[in-house]
């Protein structure tokens, strides 16, 4: 949802369109495979000038220290992360991990806390956090946060139209 809100708000996306819509993701995944492999190549990171790109939070410490990002850092309830990725899997008929809803939790936060803590300490990085379940229930407030974090000029009207409530589908 937020890369489809800013690229519509004028900044385009950088994507390989690899990763097509489906049952999961219905308005895309808005993926680029380069920045799986950015610890050993970030070449990549030239075309990305002036475009956002989709990351995890883990491919973040990977970042070359010799530019400045920004980074619009998307937060949700972790159980319903985690149902998420269990329909996912479900439906593509994987198995997740061994580790127990409880255990894939903790885990789960603490990792969250130690890129807070490490994002917190780069001088090179602006970060600003969002809660997804509060962009879908109110999001013109955070549209407008979105725009000035990323220098003024999107088109928030366009953004405020990508939020699709009947997509959040896992409530916690």
């Amino acid at each position: 949802m937020m890369m489809q809100m800013i690229d519509r708000g004028g900044i385009p996306a950088l994507t390989d369109e690899i990763r097509q819509a489906d049952e999961d993701n219905p308005k895309g995944y808005y993926e680029f495979e380069p920045v799986k492999r950015t610890k050993q190549d970030a070449s990549w990171l030239e075309a990305a000038n002036g475009k956002v790109v989709k990351m995890v939070y883990r491919l973040l410490y990977d970042l070359p220290h010799d530019r400045e990002y920004r980074i619009v850092f998307m937060r949700r309830r972790l159980e319903e992360v985690i149902a998420s990725q269990d329909l996912m899997l479900e439906r593509s008929g994987k198995q997740g991990g061994a580790l127990g809803q409880a255990q894939l939790l903790k885990t789960f936060a603490a990792e969250l806390n130690k890129v807070y803590a490490w994002l917190a300490e780069q001088p090179n990085f602006k970060v600003l956090y969002v809660t997804y379940n509060d962009m879908v229930s109110e999001p013109a407030p955070l549209v407008n946060a979105i725009n000035e974090f990323l220098g003024g000029g999107l088109d928030s009207a366009a953004m405020n139209k990508v939020v699709d409530p009947a997509l959040y589908r896992q409530r916690r």
